[in-house]
């Protein structure tokens, strides 16, 4: 990445992922928690002269073969639902972008305990 390139906060986790799978590291899970969740939102529309996050997640996952995984807690508080937790609570619509799906905390304990680094960004 060039000296002068802007990096936004949100795009920060994207990056460091893909310079470590660039590394020949491997990335096996990504666990969207809190506000990052709202990352997997479906409904989103962002400006034109932004940054599409999600599209970037989703483009990193098909290409890297790379787990996106949103608290499902999190998620549902914010209005995050899958087709399953749609019709379970009555919703018109799922809103769960593709790529993306719905995990518990048992996710991450998982992805821990099966890696050798564990990094998080706040």
């Amino acid at each position: 990445m060039d000296r002068l390139t802007p990096v936004k906060p949100t795009s920060t986790p994207l990056k460091f992922c893909e310079s470590a799978v660039g590394s020949d590291h491997q990335v096996a899970r990504i666990f969207f928690y809190h506000e990052g969740v709202y990352t997997a939102l479906r409904s989103q529309v962002p400006p034109q002269d932004e940054i599409n996050i999600q599209s970037l997640w989703q483009d990193f996952s098909v290409k890297h073969t790379v787990e996106l995984a949103v608290c499902i807690a999190n998620g549902l508080k914010r209005g995050v639902l899958s087709e399953s937790e749609q019709k379970r609570y009555g919703f018109d619509a799922s809103t769960l972008a593709e790529h993306f799906q719905l995990t518990g905390l048992g996710q991450l304990i998982d992805a821990i305990a099966g890696s050798d680094r564990y990094v998080e960004f706040p």
